[in-house]
Formats: C-alpha cells, sequence, structure tokens
C-alpha cells in the first residue's frame, strides 16, 4: 500500500492499492451487502465543495496544487471505515495517494442495516470534519512548508525529504531545502522509482535558490498531475 509500489520504503499511501480503482462502485450497496456510504456522504461533503471521483468511494477538496482525499472502506472489507489525508501534486502521480494524515477511523464491522446506517452517517461527519481540519492546517505555502519542515526526520521515509525540500525552496529557505533533498540523495536507490526520484532530486537541489524556477517546475508537475487525474486545469496560485 506505497506509492510507486514499493515495499522498501515506508511512505505515502497508494489509493489504487487502498481503495481499489476509480469508478468500480456500484451504488446503494457494495459488494458485501452492506449499505454504501454514498448518500450520507453527500450529505456532509458536498455542502463542502467535496467532489466525488465518479461513483467510487473516493472524493477530492481541491485547493489546485493539493487535495484533500477523503477514502471510504472499499466494499471488500464489509465495514464502516474512513481515511482522510493530503495528498501534494506535485508527484505528478496518475492516482490518488495519501501524503500526510491517512489515519484510519472507524472500525464497526457490517451486522445489519439498522446498526450501519448511523454509523455511515457518524463516518460522513467525521469526514467533514477531518476535511475542514485539513483546510485549517494547511491553508497557504508557507503552512504547508512549516508543518513539513518540522517534522522529525523518519528513517526510511524516502518522500518526507523530498516534499519538506519543495516547501522550503519555495518559501525561500534554499538552504534547508539543499539540506532535505540531500536526505533524499543519501539513500539508497533500491528501485527504478528512486533512481527516478532522485533524478528529479538533483534537478531540484540545482534551483533550490531561483524561486522562479522552482516555481516553473512545480507548475508544470502539478499541470501534469491534474491532466493525469483527468482533472480541468486551473491558475495555480502557489503562495
Amino acid at each position: 500500500m506505497l506509492l510507486d509500489g514499493s515495499a522498501t520504503v515506508m511512505c505515502h499511501c497508494d489509493l489504487r492499492c487502498a481503495g481499489g480503482t476509480v469508478d468500480n462502485v456500484g451504488r446503494g450497496r457494495s459488494q458485501s451487502g452492506a449499505p454504501d456510504h454514498h448518500l450520507a456522504a453527500r450529505e456532509s461533503l458536498k455542502s463542502l465543495a467535496v467532489t466525488q471521483r465518479g461513483r467510487s468511494r473516493l472524493w477530492i477538496d481541491d485547493h489546485e496544487w493539493w487535495f484533500g482525499v477523503v477514502e471510504f472502506t472499499p466494499p471488500r472489507i464489509a465495514g464502516s471505515g474512513l481515511y482522510v489525508g493530503a495528498m501534494w501534486l506535485w508527484h505528478d502521480v496518475d492516482h490518488l495517494a495519501f501524503h500526510v494524515d491517512a489515519v484510519r477511523i472507524g472500525s464497526e464491522l457490517f451486522r445489519t442495516e439498522e446498526q450501519f446506517t448511523p454509523l455511515a452517517l457518524e463516518l460522513s461527519r467525521q469526514a467533514a470534519a477531518n476535511v475542514t481540519a485539513l483546510r485549517e492546517k494547511f491553508p497557504a505555502l508557507p503552512d504547508v512548508a512549516r508543518y513539513l519542515t518540522s517534522r522529525p526526520v523518519r528513517r526510511g521515509y524516502f518522500w518526507d525529504s523530498f516534499d519538506s525540500g519543495i516547501a522550503a525552496a519555495r518559501t525561500g529557505d534554499p538552504d534547508a531545502a539543499r539540506d532535505h533533498f540531500q536526505r533524499v540523495l543519501r539513500e539508497s536507490a533500491l528501485a527504478p522509482w528512486m533512481v527516478e526520484a532522485q533524478e528529479k532530486t538533483r534537478e531540484l537541489h540545482a534551483i533550490a535558490a531561483d524561486r522562479e524556477a522552482m516555481t516553473a517546475w512545480v507548475s508544470r508537475t502539478v499541470e501534469s498531475c491534474r491532466s493525469k487525474l483527468g482533472l480541468d486545469p486551473v491558475p495555480l496560485a502557489i503562495s
């Protein structure tokens, strides 16, 4: 369940593993026979302008260069559950992922419709509350940078330093950015995706002091990621 399929370096949760493919969930009931969360989620999340991905259990709170991502428990688990986290679009991937705060909420299994319905309603309310909390936590890039760069260095979390370096460079701290990028480059490249990531990191290390170049790089990758996800381009205000 890790970004890029890695089982070696702990980090981001890939929703292709965690939640199945987009648009593969029918309405009304799950494959397990439990009622879906769709109706309850629509009440709580659509009022916040959070959008559902097709007919799936994935919802997006779109902030142009980052998403709040909501995933309800996939049908095969036959229970009530919820993940809410943030995704940075500078990763330029073709799937949704959790980069921050992907913590499971709820663990009650489906027994009867009467028992499950209030749980689904409560989960939808919790989803809305967590989306609001993410908005308050990350209102602008400086807030994201403070959060990312203040985290303790975690051994084996390859992308932590990558994200911290980008945020530091974009907020005018090239020395801190280079330090974070160096941590990425010191990792042993144990898989092809790590080799590719380190190539990107070398490019970013070289332009860390050039805010215009960093802005252009982030804008390109975000635009590319949005395109891969089938989302409309937007004028980016990454600040």
